[in-house]
């Protein structure tokens, strides 16, 4: 993988990894776009890692260990109990997580040189949860989110940014019709919710389960190609 192993240290809050942008994909003096990547509960930054070689070679990859430990190599953003009625999260937790997200994009924009026009979120399952509240909270530290087979919190609409601050952001929500963790039903409600926001929004459903296929990637590393492009 092109780019090294990085470790928490005093000036950014969070353990990662970098892939770093290919020699020459980006032209001289010029800040590499910031890609940030969210791994899903019970995972862990390499997760997301293993993925990092997919994405367009202009990107500085970051992935992002959460600071909850669920167990060995385990780690989340917040604890989630799975009933008959649907997940219950502990609120404070999730709200600490988006913050500390926020906090996180400006170290690495800082730490790496990064272009702050243009931020990019992503993740898988809680990692997708968790990179739609931070673009609805902080849309001025992020041009666009990617969520991969998650959700949208309604304990994030509250904290939402004005209309005004939303406006022209990206968001890609891809989701499998076969989910057996978190149902079609949720990204199409999320999806609902969105579309009343003024963000630009695209909303694929795939033939799949709970997972990050070949399928489901290019959609993805096409989309954040395209977002490159068109900025």
């Amino acid at each position: 993988m092109n780019g090294v192993t990085g470790h928490a240290s005093r000036a950014l809050s969070l353990v990662h990894v970098v892939r770093a942008p290919a020699p020459g994909a980006n032209a001289e003096g010029e800040r590499p776009p910031l890609l940030v990547l969210l791994h899903g509960v019970g995972a862990n930054e390499h997760q997301m890692a293993n993925i990092a070689p997919a994405f367009d070679p202009r990107f500085l990859v970051v992935s992002v260990r959460s600071p909850l430990v669920l167990g060995p190599n385990a780690f989340g953003w917040f604890h989630v109990t799975f009933t008959p009625q649907g997940p219950v999260i502990d609120a404070e937790e999730a709200e600490a997580g988006w913050a500390l997200i926020a906090r996180f994009v400006d170290e690495s924009v800082s730490a790496y040189a990064a272009d702050p026009a243009r931020v990019y979120v992503g993740g898988f399952s809680q990692g997708a949860i968790m990179s739609l509240a931070a673009l609805l909270t902080a849309p001025r530290k992020i041009a666009g989110a990617v969520a991969m087979s998650g959700r949208l919190l309604p304990e994030v609409l509250p904290h939402a940014a004005p209309a005004d601050e939303l406006r022209g952001r990206r968001v890609l929500i891809v989701h499998g019709e076969a989910d057996e963790k978190l149902g079609i039903h949720l990204a199409r409600w999320a999806r609902e919710q969105l579309e009343r926001l003024p963000l630009e929004l695209t909303y694929r459903e795939l033939p799949m389960a709970h997972a990050i296929t070949d399928e489901s990637l290019a959609v993805v590393t096409d989309w954040l190609s395209t977002s490159l492009d068109s900025a």
